[in-house]
């Protein structure tokens, strides 16, 4: 998990009086027998090129956040790195297509298909006959034997993160032939087809110490289109080279090297020609969109002009000044220094120097443009505090305009501005409907009505307020995860620190220099997510009109007035990470609780570090409100349940919540995913999943806003790589265009 996003096959895989199961009833009534279809709100846009027109040989530079802590995709620790390199050198029975659909890999599998149901469920693999291991041995039942028994869940010995699907074979032999597995079940599985991708030689899965030691650090033996030569941590980089066993089309390039670059430091190792492909920020894409400008007109560089530059946004002025600091920081030098040593003309004459070196390198490239497969939310903690009456986290959700949310990420970048509407899928996949009628649009009186059906009302008593370090509404108070907060009230000037204010209390008695107040969006910067990861930055505009109440609007002295209950003010903790890279999400934040303010609701925001945000706050449940992204899954039924899962007491006497981290859960979500993995009937699983969505909308613990933006950085010749959308790269035809040919409309398979 991570504050924008993480893979979830690595990892184990949650009007006024109604209740949520009430409400979804009737919300729900037409669902279950409608198959309507979609398509992925933008395509993935990676040049593609047909493999005639693909030079054989070079080497691709491809940036990635760190070298990875293990290669074995089945352990705790394992992120988006060790999935690439799996990806690439490992059998996969099946890959995901542009519509995030699994399709048989025909590399590795002639078919699949169920062959018995009664008594048990039996699964037939018939392999591609020319599947080998780099060490010549046939893959086979082995192969399949050893990592169901390592994945089972039955020895522990094996450190594994995850047995879903595992845990459901009954035994696995070999068929009439030695290119035939045949897998029982003990119980009906739906979703099959998420097992054995990727899957590991029995060197690997065969005991537990080559499983949990040997295979984090190198895989010796292989059975893909590239091979692993090197992981050089020293050097932050993985290189792969091609496999001369490979049978399927041979590797166009000679290597790949998965370089670890931080983020903002990708557009500068673009210039400087050590990576030729990179997932980027918005800065970035300004960066490179100057460079394009600045060549659209022989001898014209839009650095001209009397002192000023040109923004990375979109039509604003960036100063000489502002330049050579964005400069400096890329760079790694020091600001403050810069700024006393240089005179005005000197740092004008540096910036402009910098920039032009750097757009003539910049020229080369371009950025590819989609949507990664994952939403960002708004996490309720249902736990406790006020968040844990459920007509509170229905009023926080119908005073939300998450229309409006989406176009402040994705308008200014070209891509749809459109909300999601599931937390099971999204628009493309099978299982995608939009479910939030189960839970209703924004609409503020409805919001001030539900709040006033749980008691909070305006006006009334507030008793003195805790002292810092004491409890806040919601979530219990722990030192540990404060991470040396601050407190600063403002009505509505959203005042940020590297700490703590809150947004709705009056703002008497501050003393602030005004040059502190912050009064827009924080930057072009988004935080990037797996429990630690991924991230796009982005510059933020306005959107007018965004928060305009539906119908008749409330007065105004009721809109403002802070609500309470029993002498306590209606304020919640707010918790964001404060890293370079989290500006979006505390934009987002911030436009959040100027909505929530309008129905009376205060935010207290406390910005923390981002290695603490997951761990200290997210996961232990030391907030009331919070922003983090989930990746879709092929198999929502195997990976969303323990998401959503309701939340049960353990042996020990605490709360089991899985990766529930909003604890708000029903017996009947559960329900209809027990429903929806047992049965083989693919309709009705997606009907039974579409049904589970809109309960888990309508219980209101998470909800969906926006769906991740996917910008990258590719120079112009590399092809078939790019911003990828739901589709697994096939790495055979990653490389570079051959000299004197254009791109293709289509890849091709020749």
């Amino acid at each position: 998990m991570s504050h924008n996003g993480v893979a979830l096959r690595a990892v184990t895989r949650s009007v006024v009086f109604l209740t949520a199961g009430a409400l979804a009833v009737t919300a729900l009534s037409g669902c279950s027998s409608e198959d309507t279809s979609s398509k992925p709100l933008a395509e993935q846009d990676i040049a593609p090129a047909a493999r005639d027109r693909v030079a054989d040989g070079g080497t691709l530079h491809w940036a990635v956040d760190a070298v990875p802590e293990t290669l074995n995709t089945f352990q705790a620790d394992a992120d988006a790195t060790t999935t690439t390199v799996a990806q690439a050198v490992l059998p996969s029975m099946y890959r995901l297509d542009a519509n995030g659909r699994p399709q048989v890999h025909p590399d590795y599998l002639e078919s699949a298909k169920v062959v018995d149901t009664e008594p048990k469920q039996v699964v037939l693999y018939k392999l591609n006959q020319q599947a080998v291991w780099s060490d010549g041995r046939e893959i086979g039942a082995a192969d399949f034997a050893a990592q169901w028994r390592a994945l089972s869940g039955k020895d522990s010995a094996y450190w594994t993160a995850r047995n879903a699907g595992y845990d459901r074979i009954e035994k696995i032999e070999r068929g009439a032939n030695d290119l035939e597995v045949r897998v029982t079940f003990a119980r009906p599985y739906a979703d099959w087809r998420s097992l054995f991708s990727p899957l590991y030689p029995k060197d690997v899965m065969g005991t537990p110490d080559s499983f949990n030691d040997s295979a984090r650090k190198k895989l010796k033996v292989t059975a893909g289109p590239f091979t692993l030569k090197k992981v050089d941590r020293k050097g932050d980089e993985v290189i792969l080279t091609r496999s001369a066993r490979w049978w399927g089309h041979p590797a166009k390039l000679d290597r790949i090297v998965l370089r670890a670059v931080p983020r903002d430091k990708r557009a500068t190792a673009l210039a400087a020609g050590q990576i030729e492909l990179a997932d980027v920020d918005s800065e970035a894409l300004g960066r490179i969109g100057l460079a394009a400008r600045a060549g659209a007109k022989p001898g014209s560089s839009p650095l001209a002009g009397p002192g000023r530059l040109p923004a990375h946004g979109s039509g604003g002025n960036l100063s000489a000044a502002d330049a050579l600091r964005s400069w400096a920081v890329a760079h790694g030098d020091d600001e403050e220094a810069a700024d006393e040593e240089l005179s005005a003309r000197q740092k004008e004459r540096r910036a402009l120097a910098a920039y032009q070196r750097e757009q003539v390198a910049l020229k080369g490239f371009e950025v590819r443009r989609s949507l990664e497969p994952a939403y960002t939310q708004l996490a309720l903690n249902g736990a406790s505090g006020p968040l844990a009456d459920e007509r509170v986290r229905r009023a926080v959700a119908r005073a939300i305009d998450r229309k409006a949310l989406a176009r402040v990420v994705l308008s200014p970048l070209g891509l749809p501005a459109v909300p999601v509407g599931s937390h099971l899928a999204l628009s493309g996949q099978d299982a995608y409907a939009d479910n939030s009628g189960a839970l209703g649009g924004q609409d503020t009186e409805e919001a001030q009505a539900l709040l006033a059906d749980a008691g909070w009302v305006a006006g009334g008593k507030i008793e003195k307020e805790k002292k810092k370090g004491e409890k806040a509404a919601g979530g219990e108070s722990k030192k540990s995860g404060r991470d040396s907060e601050k407190s600063e009230k403002s009505e509505k000037s959203k005042k940020e620190d590297d700490g703590t204010y809150v947004v709705g209390e009056d703002d008497k008695g501050d003393d602030k220099d005004p040059k502190d107040r912050h009064t827009g969006a924080d930057g072009p910067r988004h935080l990037a997510q797996d429990g630690k990861r991924y991230a796009n930055k982005l510059r933020q505009g306005g959107a007018p009109g965004a928060y305009a109440p539906k119908g008749t609007a409330a007065p105004a002295d009721r809109a403002t007035k802070v609500l309470a209950k029993k002498g306590k003010a209606l304020t919640l903790r707010f918790v964001l990470p404060s890293g370079p890279g989290s500006g979006t999400l505390r934009t987002v934040a911030g436009r959040i609780s100027s909505m929530l303010e309008k129905v009376g609701i205060r935010t207290e925001i406390s910005k923390v570090s981002d290695e603490s945000y997951f761990k200290d706050h997210v996961a232990s449940g030391q907030y009331d409100l919070a922003l983090y992204s989930w990746p879709a899954s092929a198999f929502p039924a195997t990976d969303a349940r323990p998401i959503f899962a309701k939340p049960v007491p353990a042996a020990d006497g605490s709360l089991n919540v899985e990766q529930n981290y909003t604890r708000v859960g029903t017996d009947q979500v559960d329900q209809l995913f027990d429903q929806a993995v047992a049965t083989l009937d693919e309709g009705r699983s997606r009907s039974l999943i579409r049904k589970a969505d809109s309960r888990i909308w309508a219980a209101a613990g998470s909800i969906p806003l926006y769906q991740r933006p996917q910008l990258t950085a590719a120079k112009k010749d590399v092809v078939n790589a790019g911003a990828f959308g739901f589709q697994t790269p096939v790495y055979e035809d990653l490389g570079f265009l051959k000299k004197g040919v254009k791109a293709s409309a289509r890849p091709s398979g020749d």
